[in-house]
């Protein structure tokens, strides 16, 4: 019995006349998130995409998990294909819907038909249907209202479809139709879900790090990595650059003001960062801040933050609490690595007493004087590049 998935589109049916091109990103977006399963054909007619598989060996329970992630769909299901026949629909509905019926009290039938050469008529269609269902399946009843389980029968232009109900999909607009943009990646819980976040505006990603051994270890960077390849699962393929971040760290506990270190470590981060993004022909930085979670990301300290950075400064998160981030962390599966004890770079010197309201003006002088800007270009230079790809 042939199977295929039928993708509802989200925001791309809204779009004007350039939704061609988020059509193409979103098919060009499910046939690299279904790499490595076997060969798809993956078409679009009457605002639907079909993901044909070429071989009848197919995980489809793994195709439907994969397309679940994948940025631009607002649902999908899995059907059986039918010939444009009641015979056949007959013929191949009681099989098909067997699993999904056995266990069932209450059913409904929905039909839609597209086709309008087809003899039958939608509630035909529907009654047809429904009393074949009754007739294999006699500890069913119908409720039109609360069922069950939702038979859809659908006869489009290429065929007849039977499916028990759409699945919920991961809604946003297509990876790569948001422009490039680079987010300074932790190994906490935020960086990661800001991450999720504006993949799901269609940003493509790449991911800066900064490592300061021997005071962060190789499990850290390490750490960060699995982060990233949970997060590849939604925004696909990210660069990840690995900054080394220790002579700055150490040159600015030596020269300047314990309570100006947080500040100016993240000035000097925003710093790298845009001369990275840039390289990497990103127009923004993302950052996993929240309004007043901690001294660093109150709205005084953010301005200074600000300031050193050479583009927008995107931040998803900045009006959630912790609690709706957490939420949101093990929803994309990232929140149990996250809180594994590997010290990250934000977390070596931190002060006792931070500035929470610094003024711009001595923050700049306080750096200034501590000749930061040379290990700015050494690090740079010195940065390493690896390419990360969805988990397995």
């Amino acid at each position: 019995m042939k199977e295929i998935v039928l993708i509802k589109l989200g925001e791309i049916a809204l779009k004007g006349l350039n939704r061609f091109s988020f059509e193409d990103a979103l098919k060009k977006n499910i046939k690299s998130t279904l790499y490595g399963l076997g060969y798809f054909k993956v078409s679009i007619a009457q605002s639907t995409i079909y993901v044909t598989p070429k071989s009848d060996d197919i995980d489809m329970d793994e195709v439907c998990d994969r397309i679940s992630r994948v940025f631009g769909i607002v649902s999908f299901c899995r059907a059986c294909v039918c010939d444009k026949d009641m015979e056949d629909i007959f013929e191949k509905a009681p099989d098909y819907l067997e699993d999904a019926l056995t266990f069932a009290k209450t059913f409904k039938v929905e039909a839609k038909r597209s086709d309008k050469k087809f003899p039958l008529k939608s509630p035909e269609i529907c009654r047809e249907v429904g009393g074949l269902l009754l007739e294999k399946f006699p500890h069913l009843t119908v409720d039109v209202h609360n069922p069950d389980v939702k038979v859809i029968v659908e006869v489009r232009d290429f065929g007849a479809y039977i499916h028990a109900g759409s699945l919920k999909g991961a809604g946003g607009i297509p990876v790569g139709t948001g422009g490039n943009a680079a987010i300074l990646i932790s190994g906490g819980i935020d960086s990661p879900v800001a991450a999720y976040m504006m993949a799901k505006r269609g940003v493509s990603l790449t991911a800066i790090h900064f490592a300061s051994p021997p005071y962060t270890s190789e499990r850290a960077e390490d750490k960060v990595q699995r982060l990233l390849k949970k997060v590849c699962r939604y925004a696909g393929p990210i660069t990840m650059v690995t900054v080394p971040f220790t002579k700055i760290q150490e040159k600015i506990k030596d020269e300047c003001e314990e309570e100006l270190f947080t500040i100016i470590m993240r000035r000097m981060m925003m710093k790298i960062s845009s001369i990275i993004a840039e390289k990497y022909d990103c127009s923004a930085l993302i950052t996993g801040e929240s309004l007043g979670q901690v001294a660093s990301q109150t709205i005084s300290a953010i301005a200074c933050t600000d300031d050193a950075a050479d583009m927008p400064v995107f931040r998803p998160l900045i009006g959630m609490d912790k609690e709706e981030i957490v939420q949101i962390s093990r929803k994309i599966d990232t929140f149990d690595i996250s809180i594994e004890p590997f010290e990250d770079c934000c977390t070596v010197f931190t002060p006792k007493h931070p500035r929470t309201k610094p003024v711009l003006r001595f923050v700049r002088y306080a750096e200034e004087d501590a000749h930061l800007y040379d290990l700015i270009d050494e690090a740079v230079e010195n940065v390493k590049i690896t390419e990360l790809r969805q988990s397995d």
